[in-house]
């Protein structure tokens, strides 16, 4: 926590309502203090504009919408946004206080994250950026930082209200595009677009850094990351940590796609993804993990090896500026690779330059024109090359798709069991992944045909919890779970499995459990006592007789009543009161067409 120092605002009330108290952190666009609502008595968070942004009405007018858009999203992963104001000129928010940590403190803390634990942080994230996407919001911002650990383990996203409505304008008139470089899609850099699938982007290049410790893209300007970003592919995290499980690369991959349309739309499905994978890997895969040496991520390409960047796209209309070091939760800390980037609205060269004389435009002009073909010349004469991607883990029909991105061909080839690898999935690529060659090249996949097959354990009578356990030790999937009546089976245990007991069975492939419903009370209405008897003597249960006098409709010496009442679950061994009518005959009529009320007994 940074020390507030002589800060002149600590101690003062804002809007006659809120005490500002010990400074937090401060960051490029705000100051964030613990304060306290003397209205409704509670700790608040409260972030303070710097007045350079507090001057700009501009900015204070829409900075306010969207403050009112992130208030109205509610959401147990979302920091909830209370007040907004303005007091003598300051802007403030008023937002939820969490006492805990950011996630870039707990990054910097441990390195890196196993891949529970990553996906464990990461599944509350996408909850919450999910449940902004869904209502049009976008947060545009998406980093450690901005990502609060709650004393109590609850994980929380703030900063929404620096996100703007997916509706809203594209462009601000002042041509600010808010994020931080390591974080930003492509289309973020060139355009300033920013929709959900920005912020799937930010959060793939967050789960990458999670799972390895490092930023995907090392440069030493923060323009040189930003063109990373828009020309290179994110490489695999197991490039980094030799051995992370491939289904990892593949969620990173799918996530940070250059290419927006193949991103998952909005964060629910990212969320969806990463809850498949969470559940696929192993129990002890952070343990396994931990051991791993890491290999950082490498510069960028040697000259040559790469195109240049873009004179036009990038090194013109780009301007960056770097932001404060200090790290906070007001989401605008930086790291030493995090920097606010600056688009102008004006195109082509900058006024000074337009004002130099015309030579030294003309001989910019020329320049120009020979580096273009100079270029095209050696894009037209050069051999182009591209790296086998990681596509162990992946489907024939993803493998394909990803190799051909990069202008690679795929074959199938043959089997083989691999136990690391699940059925139908690419167990093996020749060449191997990371291999330089030549596009056009043919990649041979060999497909696993899945671990050897496993019998299946005797798990009959057996209670459902003990059962899925018994079968997880085997090394199989407990599947679908199908409920059945059964007179012998308690409520509860296992009658049978599918595939049944001693027969082998794909470990990738579940066993279906069936599961007894116990026994349901039979309807006896109209029986006669032996035919109850009978039927309650098959099923286990044991009958208490109990009469009453017979009434006009209906027939003597038959069962007018149960309990338990007919379709009750019931167990062997229960008892069931059963009431029939009797054969007494009253001295006027045949029968009695009265209840009599006297309790004859148990027969």
């Amino acid at each position: 926590m940074e020390m507030a120092g002589a800060d002149p605002l600590v101690g003062h009330v804002l809007d006659g309502r809120y005490v500002v108290g010990s400074r937090v952190a401060r960051g490029g666009m705000a100051t964030v203090y613990a304060g306290h609502d003397t209205k409704l008595d509670r700790a608040v968070a409260l972030k303070v504009m710097h007045a350079n942004l507090a001057g700009d009405e501009d900015f204070v007018r829409r900075f306010a919408d969207e403050a009112r858009h992130a208030a109205a999203l509610s959401h147990p992963n979302v920091v909830a946004m209370y007040d907004q104001g303005t007091d003598q000129g300051r802007v403030f928010l008023v937002m939820e206080y969490v006492a805990g940590r950011t996630l870039r403190d707990l990054l910097t803390e441990r390195g890196r994250l196993g891949p529970r634990a990553a996906l464990r942080i990461m599944r509350p994230i996408l909850a919450a950026l999910g449940a902004a996407h869904r209502v049009g919001l976008v947060h545009r911002d998406v980093k450690p930082e901005n990502v609060l650990l709650a004393a109590d383990g609850q994980v929380k996203v703030t900063d929404f209200g620096l996100a703007r409505a997916e509706t809203a304008s594209r462009h601000t008139k002042t041509g600010i595009l808010i994020g931080t470089v390591a974080y930003l899609a492509p289309e973020q850099v060139l355009t300033g677009d920013a929709d959900a699938r920005t912020d799937v982007y930010a959060a793939g290049i967050m789960l990458f850094e999670l799972l390895t410790g490092y930023q995907p893209y090392q440069a030493g300007t923060p323009l040189a990351v930003a063109y990373r970003h828009v020309n290179e592919t994110v490489p695999p995290p197991s490039s980094v940590i030799p051995g992370l499980p491939p289904q990892l690369d593949a969620l990173v991959a799918g996530a940070t796609d250059r290419d927006p349309a193949r991103r998952p739309p909005d964060a629910d499905r990212f969320h969806a993804a990463a809850g498949e994978v969470l559940r696929s890997l192993p129990p002890d895969i952070d343990a396994i993990s931990a051991s791993a040496v890491p290999v950082p991520p490498g510069p960028p390409p040697a000259a040559g090896g790469t195109q240049a960047p873009p004179p036009e796209r990038v090194t013109q209309n780009l301007h960056v500026h770097p932001g404060a070091s200090s790290s906070g939760r007001d989401g605008t800390a930086r790291t030493p690779s995090s920097h606010t980037m600056v688009i102008p609205d004006h195109e082509g060269p900058p006024r000074k330059w337009r004002r130099r004389p015309r030579t030294y435009g003309l001989f910019a002009a020329a320049v120009v024109v020979a580096l273009l073909l100079g270029g095209f010349a050696w894009f037209q004469t050069a051999e182009r090359t591209a790296r086998v991607p990681q596509l162990v883990g992946l489907s024939e029909a993803d493998a394909r798709l990803r190799a051909e991105r990069l202008g690679l061909k795929v074959k199938a080839g043959s089997f083989r069991q691999d136990p690391s690898v699940p059925k139908d999935k690419v167990a093996q690529v020749e060449p191997g992944a990371g291999t330089q060659v030549r596009t056009g090249t043919l990649l041979t996949l060999t497909l696993s045909s899945g671990r050897p097959p496993v019998a299946v354990p005797d798990v009959r009578n057996q209670p459902l919890d003990q059962a899925e356990q018994r079968l997880r030790q085997a090394g199989l999937q407990p599947g679908r779970r199908l409920r059945q009546d059964s007179a012998t089976v308690p409520r509860g245990d296992v009658i049978t499995t599918r595939p049944a007991a001693g027969k082998k069975q794909n470990p990738d492939e579940p066993v279906t459990i069936v599961v007894s419903r116990g026994m349901t009370m039979p309807d006896l209405s109209g029986l006669t006592p032996d035919q109850a008897a009978r039927k309650l003597a098959a099923l286990g249960l044991n009958p208490q007789w109990r009469q009453q006098a017979p009434d006009g409709g209906r027939q003597p010496n038959t069962v007018v009543g149960q309990d338990p009442p007919a379709g009750r679950p019931v167990n062997r061994g229960d008892d069931v009161q059963v009431t029939i009518t009797d054969q007494r005959q009253c001295e006027w009529g045949p029968f009695c067409s009265y209840d009599d009320g006297q309790d004859d007994g148990d027969w």
